[in-house]
């Protein structure tokens, strides 16, 4: 093999080690980027504590709830209203409803959206069933409650807010890891 042949094949080494290595940092730059734009509605995936907020009752803020099952999850989920209006810094409990139709366990993991983006910045949850896994029996259902507020400074181009749960089936990885959805929930 000649100098040129081994010059170029340490420059293509270099180049896949190098998009191997940007590929796996793309999730976590990502990750930043939302966090500082506040772009894809990410919202705190941790409670938030309930601060003494000072209620704003010169405006008013619709907040839209949407829930929707992802294609594998068998579940009826929606939520108890589709719209309310909230003062920012009032605090604020809204459930949702889920039905399991089958005849089978089934543990469910919400994932949540906020729109427009940079409105997620605002929308905090104080207690919410998508910080945990909800385990729903075949043939019953639950409520499930999100208590909320948005932030008092909550930018005035803002008067609509919208909240979106998607619903997955994570039953499987539940069991892949090793645990019984009977024994761990007390059936």
């Amino acid at each position: 093999m000649n100098a040129k042949h081994s010059t170029l094949i340490g420059k293509l080494s270099l180049l896949v080690v190098a998009m191997f290595a940007f590929g796996y940092a793309l999730v976590p730059l990502y990750d930043v980027f939302c966090d500082i734009t506040g772009i894809n509605g990410k919202t705190a995936s941790e409670p938030v504590s309930a601060e003494a907020a000072i209620i704003d009752t010169s405006r008013e803020i619709t907040i839209e709830f949407i829930a929707r099952p992802n294609q594998q999850m068998p579940w009826i989920f929606r939520p108890e209203v589709r719209r309310m209006r909230v003062h920012p810094g009032e605090i604020h409990i809204m459930n949702y409803l889920a039905e399991n139709p089958t005849g089978r366990a089934i543990v469910g993991q919400a994932v949540p959206s906020v729109s427009p983006g940079q409105a997620a910045l605002f929308f905090h949850k104080i207690e919410c069933f998508c910080f945990t896994q909800q385990y729903l029996a075949g043939g019953n259902d639950m409520l499930m409650p999100l208590q909320f507020y948005v932030d008092p400074a909550l930018p005035a181009q803002f008067s609509t807010i919208t909240l979106s749960y998607t619903l997955y089936d994570v039953t499987s990885q539940w069991q892949d890891s090793g645990q019984d959805t009977a024994t761990e929930f007390g059936e």
